[in-house]
């Protein structure tokens, strides 16, 4: 076969597979072998004309080459808007293995209701759809006035006719069903193979592909140590499981760890400005029913932490070492992460709700820290075996 007649036929069998819709933009290398529903989410996705001003996408705060997450490369631990001068106040979460995530509910523990799962990362979400459907209207990111702007910038993408193919005709006859399709279509990019591929070396371990070095198994061995590290108490996995959803280092719980304030973030300014978390705007009413979850965040899974240019809800913390170091030294050397008081990114009402009876954060300067700096190496390096793409 004639180099040119394969490449027409690959082209052919490309378009087939999204439905054949043969006005839409050639399929790229990494948009072989999506549906038409994904192909549509992946587009919407890395589409910078979503915005007000155009310039921004999913894609640029979540990075692909950042595990999809990243804050746009900035170093202020939070991401910029579209709008010039307009910053966020939380750190982009990663959005790989977030299909895991499970609807936000309280689950009974002991006789304690302890809250479970939700996207973003105060739950307020419950499914990706949900998810996907908010950043295009928030004033810090996308910051399109409304579902009526969506739809007039989708109606005219490149990739239309797409949508039309698959929601029909009348999908751009009203605000509501454009919005609708694009949170359905991105959901469904999101829960494609390249967000969950399961490529680490851990898994390459697991699997009996691999082991692991001296230095990454003492590592591992002081993450799920009750008296070490205690890593595993909030990102567990099952050891010896073959099934990959019982590695996904989170246990989908919520903790205060007492993060200290990023001063970097512009609209902390404001000294009396503090992220409730849990008991954020979405459900301010846990402020007087739960006040023991306010300042709360959802544990993320540590799957690809070592990519990320930021750490903790805020941000605060910009090298996973010296996050590793924050929970061993958090008590035992306080000042080195505070300026002037304990606790510095919560009300004084909240400041009790910080854990602080879970090893390593039961410390003391007495004591000293639970785990020595050689050990901190340590457990860096096993983070860093949870990296996807790992090649021997």
């Amino acid at each position: 076969m004639r180099p040119r007649t394969l490449l027409a036929l690959i082209f052919a069998l490309g378009l087939a597979a999204c439905g054949g819709d043969e006005t839409a933009a050639p399929l790229a290398a990494d948009e072989v072998g999506l549906s038409r529903l994904e192909l549509i989410g992946k587009r919407i996705f890395f589409d910078t004309s979503l915005s007000e001003p155009h310039g921004q996408s999913c894609a640029t705060c979540h990075d692909p080459a950042l595990a999809f997450s990243g804050n746009s490369a900035f170093t202020l631990g939070v991401a910029p808007g579209a709008a010039s001068g307009r910053f966020g106040t939380r750190n982009v979460p990663t959005v790989m293995y977030a299909m895991f995530v499970p609807p936000f509910y309280f689950e009974d523990d002991a006789g304690e209701q302890v809250p479970v799962g939700g996207l973003f990362l105060d739950g307020r979400a419950a499914s990706l759809e949900d998810q996907a459907s908010k950043p295009f209207f928030n004033p810090v990111e996308m910051a399109l006035p409304g579902p009526a702007a969506l739809r007039e910038r989708l109606a005219a993408a490149s990739y239309a006719q797409l949508i039309r193919d698959q929601f029909g005709a009348q999908v751009f006859a009203s605000p509501a069903a454009t919005l609708a399709a694009a949170a359905q279509a991105l959901a469904a990019f999101e829960r494609t193979p390249r967000f969950a591929p399961f490529s680490s070396k851990y898994d390459a371990v697991r699997r009996g592909q691999a082991q692991l070095s001296v230095q990454e198994s003492r590592g591992l061995a002081l993450f799920v140590d009750a008296t070490k590290g205690n890593c595993a108490a909030c990102h567990p996995f099952v050891a010896g499981s073959k099934l990959d959803a019982d590695h996904l280092f989170t246990d989908f719980t919520y903790d205060n760890l007492g993060v200290p304030r990023n001063r970097r973030i512009p609209a902390n300014a404001e000294p009396a400005l503090f992220d409730l978390g849990l008991c954020g705007p979405a459900r301010s009413d846990l402020v007087e029913t739960r006040p023991q979850w306010c300042g709360a965040f959802r544990v993320p899974t540590l799957r690809n932490v070592a990519l990320r240019p930021a750490f903790f809800h805020n941000g605060a913390i910009t090298t996973l070492r010296d996050s590793v170091s924050f929970y061993v030294t958090r008590e035992t050397d306080p000042f080195r992460w505070y300026r002037g008081e304990l606790y510095d990114d919560l009300p004084p009402a909240f400041k009790a709700n910080v854990n602080a009876s879970e090893a390593p954060y039961d410390a003391t300067p007495a004591t000293g820290p639970r785990l020595s700096e050689a050990e901190i190496d340590d457990v860096v390096a096993f983070l860093h075996t949870l990296t996807d793409g790992w090649k021997p």
